[in-house]
């Protein structure tokens, strides 16, 4: 299924939120991957990021990453510079962007 999701970063925090990205941690990547993540690219524009998600089942990614320290941990680090955060909570997996239209 393909997920696309919004959120916002800080706007005096966008050089530490992208450098947080070039270190994103290994341990992170391999549980993404291993709940059902076949990619995942954000966008910026300003402050507005726009995430795109391949994934077999995104309840179930949300569910899995959110028992995970690693997970809670790099949230818990993204929670600082961001002003509109991912909701982790079990209400997150509603966060997906309406589909308006698709080629």
């Amino acid at each position: 299924m393909r997920i696309a999701l919004h959120t916002r970063v800080h706007a005096d925090r966008i050089a530490e939120y992208e450098q947080a990205h070039r270190e994103v941690p290994a341990e992170l990547t391999a549980a993404i991957r291993a709940a059902g993540a076949t990619e995942w690219t954000i966008w910026r524009s300003g402050t507005d990021l726009f995430h795109f998600l391949e994934v077999e089942d995104y309840p179930t990614l949300i569910a899995e990453l959110g028992k995970l320290p690693v997970n809670t941990a790099w949230q818990k680090r993204m929670g600082e510079l961001l002003e509109v955060p991912h909701d982790y909570s079990a209400g997150g997996a509603g966060a997906p962007l309406p589909v308006v239209w698709h080629l």
